[in-house]
């Protein structure tokens, strides 16, 4: 695709969240980011004021809903009703990362489902597709009542550590949890390793007690993986008990780095050696850290916005290590 064909039909607009990640993603796509202006008011409403025409156009605008998940919340939604009062001709919403995810079902009475709730936001506001990367749960693809492209992160963080030749007998892939089993199967296979599982119980919310290990780990380099990481806890108590049953080395990863309240002094604090993460949230410098590693979800999301463009399929994105599609 050249300049002057992806600059007649596609305009990519970066709100609030993550103007990085964003301009990356524009560099893939060979499309200059569209004129957009996100101010508020003095009481703190919202203004989104669109500087250029997009009638016509397919429209991607990028938005992570994470914190301050309310404020990014309502830049999309008021972006989308922009963009269809505008006409423009179709409306596609690029979530690297997908907030409320977490309240995904009733765990207890009279709670909401939020998750869906933004879901039906995101719908009714005027959105055609959505983008996103490693949702809490893929069945949250059901939430919205249009198309929704589930990009995943293992193959991008599985090269990060076969560029280190940590993979083999000697490496294990560990799941935190049992919920994230069948994402640490999928990064065991381009690893090529075993995988274990951590069984724990979580008295109330980000607190997590390790309760029993599923798997070997003695003499083993291990790879816990988790979809996002927020305020650690899981994980550096996970961390420590695969050095307490005799694990050489920890490493750690995750697709969304939400760092929030002691995460940053926990993981330092952790054995953990290496933390590697992705841009779909962005990170002050703050919330960084000499164990972090991060990794760019960019060219994956361009190249995944040029093949929704082209009618192509995404899937060849996640069926093999991300630096073989390039």
């Amino acid at each position: 695709m050249t300049k002057s064909q992806a600059n007649a039909s596609i305009k990519l607009y970066a709100l609030s969240s993550n103007r990085p990640l964003a301009e990356k993603i524009a560099e893939d796509v060979i499309v200059e980011l569209g004129d957009i202006t996100v101010s508020k008011f003095s009481d703190g409403e919202t203004r989104i004021s669109p500087n250029e025409s997009s009638r016509g156009s397919n429209v991607y605008i990028i938005q992570s809903t994470s914190a301050p998940t309310n404020d990014n919340l309502m830049e999309l939604l008021i972006t989308i009703d922009a963009m269809r009062r505008a006409s423009a001709k179709t409306i596609n919403v690029v979530i690297p990362y997908y907030g409320y995810a977490r309240q995904d079902r009733k765990a207890s009475s009279r709670e909401p489902i939020t998750a869906k709730l933004v879901a039906n936001m995101i719908s009714t506001a005027g959105a055609d597709r959505v983008v996103t990367i490693d949702l809490h749960a893929s069945q949250l693809q059901g939430f919205f009542d249009i198309p929704v492209d589930h990009l995943v992160g293992a193959p991008l963080l599985a090269d990060w550590f076969l560029d280190r030749d940590l993979s083999g007998d000697d490496v294990v892939v560990v799941s935190p949890d049992h919920g994230g089993v069948t994402r640490a199967r999928k990064l065991a296979e381009f690893l090529n390793c075993s995988i274990a599982i951590v069984d724990k119980r979580r008295p109330k919310p980000n607190v997590s007690e390790v309760m029993n290990l599923v798997g070997e780990v003695s003499g083993k380099k291990c790879i816990l993986i988790d979809d996002m990481v927020d305020t650690a806890g899981t994980i550096s108590s996970a961390a420590k008990a695969l050095v307490d049953r005799g694990a050489t080395d920890v490493y750690a990863t995750a697709t969304h780095p939400i760092l929030s309240g002691p995460a940053i002094e926990r993981i330092e604090d952790s054995p953990i050696q290496k933390m590697v993460v992705t841009d779909s949230i962005y990170l002050p410098e703050e919330k960084k850290s000499d164990k972090l590693e991060i990794v760019s979800v960019g060219e994956l999301v361009g190249h995944a916005i040029k093949r929704i463009h082209e009618n192509r399929p995404v899937s060849p994105l996640f069926e093999k290590q991300f630096k073989h599609m390039r």
